[in-house]
């Protein structure tokens, strides 16, 4: 594990390629928003009639829940995730699998605008952790993410009791998830395959500050 001390600063680099992983990581995660938000508002309607509001439903997942949706876009916050903390794209097809584990396990949980971005960061860096033979640690992801490192810590712990520690991805359950994203592409008039990359590594010093607003299912192949 990678501390931001043990860096000095480096030489500025090209800005790193976006990985095509990301591309279509954004475009399933923001249909999947929209369409949870979208029942949401429908379901809170009637039940702030009631007082009962939004804090009835998927309850499950208010750790990860911001006072109010950052104003940062999924594409943009993915890239910021991968340009900074270097982790390897597979990560993100990582991350992805157990976002849709906990959904599985926890049915009463919808990934929304209001908790993705807080989602995104945690399952990234436990995802990192599992892959990456070097990674950044949570203080320095808590930066990236534009959280505090306290916030970050609870947010891992939560994260993996959800998951019953179950943070083991098959090679076999891997291709599968990569299958079904390119397939969300394919379906909706664009042919992208993911890669399997690396990037050099990046100084704590070269990582702008994300102010507080920037941070407040589709049908997938579930394996457990």
């Amino acid at each position: 594990m990678l501390s931001a001390g043990e860096f000095t600063n480096h030489l500025s680099r090209p800005e790193p390629s976006i990985p095509r992983v990301l591309t279509i990581l954004s475009f399933v995660l923001e249909k999947l928003v929209a369409r949870n938000d979208g029942l949401i508002d429908d379901l809170t309607q009637p039940l702030d009639a009631l007082s009962c509001g939004s804090a009835a439903i998927g309850k499950r997942l208010n750790p990860f829940h911001g006072v109010r949706a950052p104003s940062i876009s999924i594409p943009k916050y993915l890239e910021r995730l991968y340009k900074y903390t270097d982790c390897s794209p597979s990560c993100f097809v990582v991350a992805y699998v157990y976002i849709d584990r906990l959904v599985h396990k926890h049915p009463d949980s919808l990934v929304l605008s209001l908790n993705v971005h807080r989602l995104l960061v945690t399952s990234v860096m436990v995802a990192s952790k599992m892959l990456d033979d070097v990674h950044y640690n949570n203080a320095f992801y808590a930066k990236v993410g534009g959280v505090s490192n306290a916030e970050l810590n609870r947010l891992e712990v939560e994260f993996l009791f959800m998951l019953d520690f179950g943070v083991t991805v098959s090679s076999r359950v891997f291709e599968s998830y990569c299958f079904h994203l390119e397939k969300e592409m394919m379906l909706n008039g664009a042919c992208q395959t993911i890669e399997r990359a690396l990037v050099p590594i990046t100084d704590v010093a070269d990582v702008p500050e994300i102010s507080e607003n920037t941070q407040s299912s589709s049908s997938v192949p579930h394996h457990g």
